[in-house]
């Protein structure tokens, strides 16, 4: 079959739809223009920052080794099958965040390394990842995702303002990027073109038009285009259901039915399920081209989530609702390391799900960056002197992985440097950034 040539990526149309097409092999959908070494039909490189507030049990954050022969400590555990595309980084801090008090000033400047200002002034500095999408991401419909499964806390603590431990993505330094936390409003962006009825399927929209296109694309592209569909509508029918399960995130309900009409688009109540939903639109994302780059926050520092639909080891017969996830961390015990596992098993399913997007020659996760950090090791000591980083994914070949890298012992080891790194691979070269000027060469 002949490719056919277009000067701009491919999309499905419909009334107030605009749908981004993912790689087909048929025709060239990534890019505008060919650049020197990468033609216009090579995907481009993706970001995504998970952030998990409250650091992570203080003796299972761990990998040793290299490769298919890498060994992982029990948080990381549920990566397993990800050991050959991970990189994990010991030893990154922020020195700016050890100047003010704990959770607050140091989850503020987490992707910038700013100094963060106390009192009633909110001011850090502007995040890589926004960075980014002032130049990198301005090819893109949305230039950045900026994605949250708790809500921001308007609160002090200990004369700081907990919209720091809320926000780890920052526009400017005196304004975090909004967050969204409803994921039928991160779907629609990524797709709708102006205010819609909730319950139009974006799908519906666009089939005559997918009708038309399947029948001149190959045998394989037909496949990859139903199985794109197919998971939109997934994701569609997930969202609408959302929230209507027993499960509750955060707190124990004094009703056992409500008593009021559930909202349409409301927060899903299962935690598991909204760290899933997001993770799904990042993938959207990232598959259309519609974006390339997104920030989750699982959950803030200083969490008040609960996990009730986790078995507790420490009170049998219980979920893990008896202590928020803020107090939680400061245990250090066998709850602890579930719910840490927990998080690491939603970081296995995007992981998973990106890896499955075949992009080529590649995968998706090959052609991605998903760094994941937090603002400090251990929960219950509240340090920041060495931060829990994890690079996944290749980053178009340009990330050696399946390594670990250690810089506790260096005297150049602020986190900077890795952005920087970063940076670079995804072509936006700075000279410096944050307390930053040099790159680290290793990664």
């Amino acid at each position: 079959m002949s490719t056919h040539h277009f000067s701009r990526r491919a999309f499905l149309r419909g009334i107030g739809v605009t749908m981004a097409l993912p790689w087909l092999e048929s025709f060239n959908v990534w890019g505008d223009e060919p650049q020197k070494n990468k033609p216009a039909s090579e995907a481009p490189v993706r970001l995504g920052v998970l952030f998990c507030g409250n650091g992570f049990h203080s003796k299972e954050w761990w990998a040793r080794g290299e490769g298919s022969a890498m060994e992982l400590g029990q948080v990381l555990a549920p990566l397993h099958d990800f050991r050959e595309k991970l990189l994990l980084v010991n030893g990154l801090y922020h020195e700016e965040a050890r100047k003010g008090n704990i959770h607050s000033s140091q989850t503020g400047n987490m992707l910038s390394g700013a100094p963060i200002a106390s009192g009633g002034e909110i001011r850090s500095g502007t995040s890589f990842d926004q960075l980014l999408a002032q130049s990198y991401g301005r090819s893109t419909k949305v230039p950045s995702q900026v994605l949250a499964c708790e809500r921001s806390n308007p609160a002090v603590h200990k004369n700081y303002s907990m919209l720091y431990s809320s926000h780890i993505s920052w526009s400017s330094p005196t304004t975090p990027t909004p967050l969204e936390l409803f994921p039928a409003l991160a779907f629609d962006r990524l797709f709708k073109d102006e205010a819609t009825p909730g319950e139009k399927s974006v799908l519906d929209a666009v089939l005559s038009d997918a009708q038309d296109l399947r029948r001149n694309i190959s045998g394989n592209d037909q496949h990859k285009l139903d199985e794109y569909l197919d998971s939109v509508r997934d994701v569609e029918k997930r969202i609408e259901n959302a929230g209507q399960r027993g499960e509750l995130q955060g707190w124990r309900p004094t009703l056992e039915k409500p008593n009021i009409q559930r909202p349409a688009d409301g927060i899903p109540q299962d935690i598991g399920e909204h760290m899933r939903l997001m993770c799904d639109i990042l993938v959207l994302g990232f598959q259309t081209d519609t974006t390339r780059i997104t920030t989750l926050k699982l959950n803030n520092d200083h969490s008040a989530l609960r996990f009730p639909n986790l078995p507790s080891v420490q009170q049998v017969g219980h979920g893990i609702d008896y202590m928020i996830h803020h107090l939680l961390s400061h245990s250090d015990g066998p709850d602890w390391l579930k719910v840490n596992q927990f998080f690491m098993e939603q970081i296995a399913y995007l992981v998973r799900k990106l890896d499955a997007v075949q992009e080529g020659e590649r995968t998706m996760l090959d052609n991605t960056m998903l760094l994941t950090c937090s603002s400090m090791m251990v929960g219950a000591r509240h340090n920041n002197d060495e931060l829990p980083v994890m690079l996944l994914g290749r980053a178009g070949g340009r990330l050696q992985s399946g390594r670990v890298l250690d810089y506790k012992d260096k005297p150049e080891r602020q986190m900077c440097r890795l952005f920087l790194s970063m940076m670079d691979k995804m072509d936006v070269r700075l000279k410096t950034f944050g307390d930053a000027t040099k790159r680290l060469e290793e990664v």
